[in-house]
């Protein structure tokens, strides 16, 4: 039984892999594909899969910078999370040379063209959705309940979110600042945003609460599973050799 969250399904479609028409069970692909990975790498993905969630997603409306981008998806992936949502309208995007250090591969990035498609989405695979924006409504994000499945909003680097997303978001929140400037840059209000959920989420040591959320064990399977996909070159071409 897997979230409607998590975005991925048993057998895998191998289409995204370079071979449409083909479907291979998480079972075999990693069967044949772990042993191929170095002991160590194989260690990463497990410890990994064990930590993700599909829970906490950012979602980037009509970001113009596509480094913020970059940077906004290397600190997710950096936090465990594994879903980013990017809404495109469609307008000339400023160009980056900065790179997410590989973190865009081990995202799961769904994308839209408008907000109201994108906000629908959210709500039926069972978000709350949080946008960040400065009015005289916005609490502060420390004080929402953080624990339950929430997508993050974040805006134009010049504009902020819409009208759109003000007007069907659950809530908009702020971040704690104590100078004269009313707003971070976008990387730094994300990263900021993605520790304070992860904070709220997070239970002690002595606790024996599970943290909410997590994959459960078919979930990890089957990301694992993608995850060799991903890491190993031609990973198709082995698997129709031995399957």
């Amino acid at each position: 039984m897997t979230s409607p969250r998590f975005l991925h399904s048993d057998p895998i479609d191998m289409k995204d892999y370079g071979h449409p028409g083909h479907q291979f069970t998480a079972e075999d692909i990693l069967k044949h594909l772990a042993p191929r990975l170095t002991p160590e790498r194989w260690a990463r993905i497990q410890a990994v899969v064990r930590n993700r969630t599909c829970d906490v997603t950012p979602v980037l409306e009509n970001i113009y910078d596509r480094g913020n981008t970059s940077a906004v998806f290397r600190s997710a992936e950096a936090m465990g999370f594994q879903v980013a949502h990017v809404i495109e309208p469609g307008e000339k995007f400023k160009e980056s040379n900065r790179v997410t250090a590989g973190a865009d591969k081990w995202l799961d990035v769904v994308r839209f063209k408008h907000t109201v498609p994108a906000v629908s989405s959210l709500r039926e695979k069972g978000y709350q959705i949080l946008a960040t924006h400065l009015d005289s409504n916005a609490r502060p994000l420390a004080s929402m309940n953080l624990k339950v499945p929430t997508a993050i909003v974040f805006g134009n680097e010049k504009d902020g979110i819409s009208q759109e997303m003000i007007e069907l978001c659950d809530a908009t929140v702020i971040l704690p600042m104590r100078g004269f400037v009313q707003s971070y840059n976008i990387s730094v209000a994300a990263a900021i945003a993605f520790q304070t959920i992860h904070q709220a989420r997070s239970v002690s040591g002595a606790s024996s609460e599970k943290e909410p959320g997590l994959l459960n064990e078919t979930e990890q399977r089957t990301l694992a599973a993608h995850y060799c996909l991903r890491t190993l070159d031609s990973a198709g071409d082995i698997l129709l050799r031995l399957i």
